[in-house]
């Protein structure tokens, strides 16, 4: 899906409400702060647009292979296309990250949270909506859920260990199916909480809020520091003059 079927579908009554779902699980973790500086990545923006205080830095970058459009509407333009894995951004210097349809969509998902990673600031937070392996959604191509690879939670928590995030909240939600009619989608936020209960792990996303972790060597364990073997040159050694002139 590009960006063009991505609009379609949350400017859709699916899409909506399946946005309005992710939002009621993901919106409480979002805590900006006036000054801070908030990072959209894949098509983020109907998710995080609605949590943003006026006061804070905010832009979104859209992968290369979806296309961009001009966001924030009727505003001066704050999204650009982007390499996943090469972010035209210094590194720490974004406070909080908000992915959604592009860890999926990466030719290497390990490399995206990498750089993802290197430009969130120390004890940045990074907030992951990926599609459930084990969901309807993923299995439907509908909907933009349903393209890409999904992820069941252990995979998902393993790549982010490795790609050194320390996870602080998960939780399953869009529990509505990817069709429905008007009814079903009236019943969506009793349906949400009354399967959640029952048939969380079958969801339709998983939600992650990880942290940007700094390892650095405890005072018991110092890291040895490499210092180069200095070689001893060997110089001529200078003769008293009259030992010489004695030679001669």
């Amino acid at each position: 899906m590009d960006v063009v079927d991505l609009r379609e579908f949350y400017e859709g009554a699916l899409g909506r409400s399946a946005a309005g779902l992710i939002g009621r699980a993901l919106r409480p973790r979002m805590r900006f702060h006036a000054g801070q500086t908030v990072m959209g990545l894949g098509f983020a923006h109907p998710h995080f647009e609605t949590a943003l205080p006026p006061d804070v830095v905010s832009f979104s970058f859209m992968m290369a292979r979806q296309g961009v459009l001009h966001w924030p509407a009727g505003e001066d333009g704050r999204s650009a296309l982007v390499d996943e894995c090469e972010l035209p951004l210094l590194e720490s210097v974004v406070d909080h990250a908000v992915v959604v349809h592009g860890l999926e969509l990466a030719d290497s998902p390990l490399d995206m949270l990498h750089e993802v990673w290197r430009v969130l600031a120390p004890q940045g937070r990074l907030y992951l909506v990926v599609p459930n392996r084990r969901g309807l959604w993923s299995s439907s191509e509908r909907s933009p859920f349903g393209h890409g690879q999904p992820f069941s939670r252990s995979q998902l928590l393993a790549l982010l260990k490795e790609a050194r995030f320390s996870v602080t909240w998960s939780k399953e939600a869009l529990m509505l199916p990817p069709f429905g009619g008007a009814s079903i989608l009236k019943a969506a936020v009793a349906t949400e909480t009354l399967c959640a209960r029952v048939l969380g792990r079958f969801a339709g996303v998983i939600v992650v809020e990880a942290m940007k972790q700094v390892y650095a060597f405890s005072s018991g364990k110092r890291a040895r520091r490499f210092v180069p073997r200095l070689r001893p040159v060997l110089l001529p050694s200078p003769q008293p003059l009259g030992k010489r002139h004695e030679a001669e």
